[in-house]
């Protein structure tokens, strides 16, 4: 067990740590907390509602704040929002969450549960990782109970005057009752955390820095705690885009979702003006040598991204895979070989005997999220195969274009790849 003499002495300043590389946004009583994270291991909780089956880049911000968390020499909580995900956070969304059933919401958390074995190290010491489910504590809640001894906590006039609540409102958009619940079980989610594990720190974006505090003052009122909160920034990229999205959809952490190919070639194709940014945020680079970027121009900075993919798809998936992705990425882009590592779809012999259209194969590869948008994709002459740009929105595969080889390479842009494969 980890004494208070070596956590002093050892352990890296975990504020500073996040305030040195950009992710603070808002920190509730600093001073204290800084004193509190210098005398003893202390447990902090980020919550994830189960809304799809794998986390994404925008993700990513929280979990790296966990994992700082922990190579700081405190302990992380993931909380699994069970119980909320059937409510929905309608922090800053026009619409309600569509409601999930059980089965979803349990599928939903298997798959969410892989991603954090990768960043976290989890167990039984004192500074280890612990993953829990807020329905195990909010499925047996008493309705009359909450309203008698939560309830009385909560004006209605301070729940109207959060900006998640008010953004709504303002532009004319419903909040149902149900949405409206959600900031007092989060709050009460913190003072059980408090109680079950002495968490005292409650962290997440800037977009829940309303919700955490209702839980820092409710912790005061129901047992006199001190409790704290702090918060990242939502990251944007340097053209205002959101971090995390892009025109083929989410840029999910899973593999199963995203193939750690695309995963790599996001990163590698990020904006210039990004780069170090990110490299704070993202990897564990000592900040002495991402500093030493700063003055990298024109083509020197493609290195820099490169050295950006790979490590965050080393922490994500695993050196070994981040290695053979900047080699496929060698072979494709500066050798004009054919990567092992690109999108492959085969192709029946059935399929092709008959003839089937480019347009159908660019969105089963995964290049485009509709066929609507794969024919504007060949009408702006954006799609190649095997560097031949093909003009016809309705041309298709045969056969025959396949008699010197089994693969045809196909781009779309300037930076997708992929290989549609004849079946042997």
């Amino acid at each position: 067990m980890t004494t208070q003499s070596t956590f002093n002495q050892h352990t890296p300043n975990f504020l500073q740590v996040l305030q040195d590389r950009g992710f603070i946004h808002q920190c509730s009583d600093t001073g204290t907390l800084a004193d509190t994270l210098s005398k003893q291991v202390t447990p902090a909780y980020i919550g994830f509602d189960a809304t799809a089956d794998s986390l994404h880049v925008g993700h990513l911000m929280s979990i790296m704040t966990l994992r700082w968390l922990q190579k700081c020499g405190h302990k992380p909580i993931v909380l699994i929002g069970g119980g909320t995900t059937r409510i929905g956070d309608p922090s800053f969304r026009d619409t309600t969450r569509p409601i999930l059933n059980d089965a979803q919401i349990a599928a939903n958390i298997a798959g969410i549960k892989k991603v954090f074995s990768k960043y976290l190290t989890f167990g039984d010491g004192p500074s280890d990782a612990v993953l829990v489910n807020n329905a195990d504590w909010l499925d047996n809640l008493k309705y009359l109970s909450v309203l008698r001894d939560v309830g009385p906590h909560f004006t209605v006039n301070r729940m109207l005057s959060f900006d998640s609540v008010k953004s709504r409102l303002d532009r004319e958009q419903p909040l149902t009752f149900l949405e409206f619940n959600y900031m007092i079980l989060q709050a009460f989610d913190f003072v059980e955390l408090s109680k079950r594990f002495g968490c005292v720190l409650q962290m997440g974006g800037s977009d829940q820095w309303g919700n955490i505090v209702n839980g820092i003052e409710l912790g005061r009122r129901i047992n006199g705690q001190n409790l704290f909160g702090l918060t990242t920034n939502l990251l944007t990229t340097s053209s205002g885009a959101k971090m995390g999205k892009t025109a083929s959809g989410a840029v999910w952490l899973n593999e199963d979702r995203l193939s750690p190919w695309d995963f790599w070639q996001f990163w590698r194709n990020t904006e210039d003006d990004d780069v170090l940014r990110f490299l704070r945020l993202f990897t564990e680079m000592p900040l002495s040598e991402i500093n030493e970027m700063a003055s990298l121009k024109g083509a020197e900075i493609n290195e820099a991204k490169k050295r950006l993919a790979n490590e965050v798809t080393a922490l994500c998936h695993g050196t070994a895979i981040a290695q053979k992705m900047e080699e496929t990425a060698r072979q494709t882009f500066e050798t004009g070989q054919i990567g092992q590592a690109l999108p492959r779809l085969t192709i029946s012999n059935e399929r092709l005997n008959t003839g089937v259209r480019v347009n159908d194969l660019l969105h089963e590869i995964g290049f485009c999220k509709s066929k609507s948008e794969g024919r504007r994709l060949i009408k702006n002459g954006g799609v190649r195969l095997n560097d031949c740009r093909v003009t016809d929105e309705v041309q298709q595969l045969t056969m025959s274009d396949f008699e010197e080889t089994n693969q045809i390479k196909i781009t779309v842009g300037r930076k997708s790849h992929g290989l549609f494969i004849k079946e042997i």
